[in-house]
């Protein structure tokens, strides 16, 4: 038994090949979903596999690298080349075809993840050494949505949320791969899809440490409302550039 790291909300920890982690607040539809991945045969995401004697949410353990950001981590190679962020991409598409006009998305297009990013996705080596994603976790947050909200939280994340973010350009190819890869042809609502993730993401943690959310208080402690305001205006500063180049 241990603490997995990389959690910025909950602690979850691993027990054999399980993971036991608090219930998340909309249960009854995280646990409907990833029964209805698992009947669907996608290894995409964990098995739910029930609640445990301290009401803590079973999973199964999807073995790999999970590639949450800190100054001393060090990732195995390919996790950040452009075959990983094409197949990132490959993964959510997966996942949104096969919940598309199910109903679980109800009158939505798709069921989204809603917090797709690098601490959140499970990588495993290829076969050459190269270690590329095959999962996600942490579905606390997932709903029925949109497509481009998706894709766009992916882009935030993935290419331009990272403090050492490419140039303008640099970031608009990156992101025509990851449109490429889901197969996006209309792309003119991306950059304000991807900004309006940024801009309320940054609101909600500010009003929720106003209002006395201790994970949000921690979450502004550790800088995530300036480092968002940041992100939003470098992305708000080169939209256009940006734009140009994605096509």
């Amino acid at each position: 038994m241990g603490e997995l790291p990389g959690g910025y909300v909950n602690a979850v920890v691993r027990i054999g090949e399980t993971v036991r982690r608090p219930v998340p607040e909309h249960a009854e539809f995280v646990h409907a979903l990833l029964l209805y991945l698992e009947d669907r045969g996608w290894p995409g995401a964990p098995r739910f596999l029930g609640i445990d004697e301290t009401d803590r949410q079973i999973l199964s353990y999807l073995p790999g690298h999970v590639a949450w950001l800190a100054p001393d981590r060090v990732d195995p190679p390919g996790v950040w080349s452009e075959q990983s962020l094409a197949r990132v991409a490959e993964l959510v598409r997966e996942l949104h075809d096969l919940t598309a006009a199910s109903a679980l998305a109800g009158s939505r297009e798709v069921v989204c993840h809603n917090d797709l990013a690098s601490r959140n996705t499970v990588y495993r080596d290829s076969g050459d050494g190269s270690y590329l994603p095959v999962a996600f976790i942490d579905w606390d947050l997932a709903g029925p949505g949109s497509r481009i909200h998706d894709v766009a939280y992916l882009c935030w994340q993935f290419v331009i949320g990272d403090p050492d973010r490419p140039d303008p350009i640099t970031a608009g190819k990156q992101l025509r791969l990851i449109c490429d890869a889901y197969g996006l042809s209309e792309r003119t609502d991306l950059l304000p899809a991807i900004m309006a993730c940024q801009d309320r993401n940054w609101r909600q943690i500010e009003a929720s440490a106003n209002a006395g959310d201790e994970v949000s208080q921690r979450l502004r402690d550790l800088g995530a409302v300036r480092t968002g305001q940041a992100t939003y205006q470098w992305t708000a500063t080169h939209q256009h550039e940006i734009e140009r180049v994605l096509g």
